[in-house]
């Protein structure tokens, strides 16, 4: 389906202004398929982001500040996600051998456990977009690199 019919729009200012609308509404649109795969383990979006982080920090643990720069949507509340996760028991907290005052965060096996049968659920949901090739998602993942490098604009 065209951006055209799915917003039942049939012209826009320019080409740029028509990207970054599809960029918006493309987005969306595959932030609403995770929102399903990631409901059956009661997780959302940012929540599996935290996970991955983790597993990806496993076994040493991560500060918040560490997850916070590595995180996909920088506007979710990093603490805010540890605690929920730490309530379902998927992450736990220990005092910082290092720093009293800063707080290690550790993915646990109960939350390694989850991301195995999601990593399993993952590989065919990311064969779903196999409807663009390799060829051409190497140069969509470098377009888009070059979009973000070339925009200076401050907030």
């Amino acid at each position: 389906m065209t951006l055209e019919d799915a917003i039942k729009q049939k012209k826009f200012g320019s080409e740029y202004q028509k990207l970054i609308v599809n960029l918006i509404y493309t987005g969306n649109w595959i932030n609403e398929k995770e929102l399903i795969l990631f409901k059956k383990y009661g997780l959302t979006g940012p929540q599996y982001n935290v996970l991955r982080i983790l597993k990806g920090q496993y076994p040493q643990p991560a500060t918040v500040n560490l997850i916070i720069e590595r995180m996909l949507d920088r506007m979710s509340n990093a603490s805010r996600i540890v605690d929920r996760l730490e309530r379902k028991e998927l992450v736990m907290r220990k005092q910082c051998k290092n720093d009293r005052r800063a707080v290690d965060v550790i993915i646990t096996e109960r939350g390694l456990e989850v991301l195995d049968k999601i990593d399993l659920k993952i590989d065919l949901w990311e064969s779903s977009y196999t409807n663009l090739s390799l060829q051409e998602a190497r140069q969509m993942n470098s377009l888009l690199d070059k979009l973000r490098a070339g925009n200076t604009l401050k907030n």
